[in-house]
């Protein structure tokens, strides 16, 4: 008979055991278990972080874009309102006939002078004239095409008269110029 107290004896430790196995391995996987939450709770977080990061980067890059072009392009509606004196100052200059240009040389050359300093102002805060010749090619891009006439001797999309000057403000059309185009379709 002692051998079967033993053999219960023996069985009560096995059961312990295996019980204090379990326990131990529940407690493993509860620590597993919230580990990986942990970990997925990080991945998340770093996720925004780092959304947040580049957010921030390009909310910078966008303020300085924004800033630079208000440095560069924020005299437009000024350069815009100039552009008529040029007109009329150009208009004035080509208006006067050669034979009155001697007796009105102070007055001309004072007129070439405030010109040409108007350009050079104008050179100092990036807008450049656009100033096409009769018999340059049309580009859509610069000029405006006013009119459209068959002149004899010309090829279709030639420049046949200039109206007013362009501009550009560094790399942005001010206004086109505008001129006249050949519409013939021999040459």
């Amino acid at each position: 008979m002692a051998e079967p107290e033993k053999d219960d004896f023996l069985d009560d430790i096995d059961a312990a055991e295996a019980e204090e196995l379990a326990d131990e391995i529940e407690e493993m996987d509860d620590e597993a278990v919230e580990l990986d939450a942990l970990r997925a709770e990080r991945d998340a977080l770093k996720d925004k972080f780092m959304r947040a990061l580049a957010d921030a980067e390009n909310a910078r890059k966008r303020a300085t874009k924004e800033r630079h072009d208000a440095e560069r392009y924020g005299g437009s509606r000024l350069a815009r309102d100039l552009l008529p004196v040029y007109d009329n100052m150009k208009r004035a200059l080509d208006a006067v006939p050669q034979e009155q240009r001697e007796t009105a040389k102070a007055l001309i050359e004072g007129v070439e002078l405030t010109m040409r300093e108007l350009i050079n102002v104008f050179r100092k805060h990036g807008i450049e004239p656009i100033a096409p010749v009769v018999g340059d090619k049309f580009d859509p891009q610069h000029h405006e095409a006013m009119f459209e006439a068959p002149v004899p001797g010309t090829k279709a999309g030639e420049i046949i008269q200039v109206s007013a000057d362009g501009f550009m403000l560094y790399d942005r059309l001010l206004r086109p110029a505008q001129v006249g185009v050949s519409s013939n379709t021999g040459g």
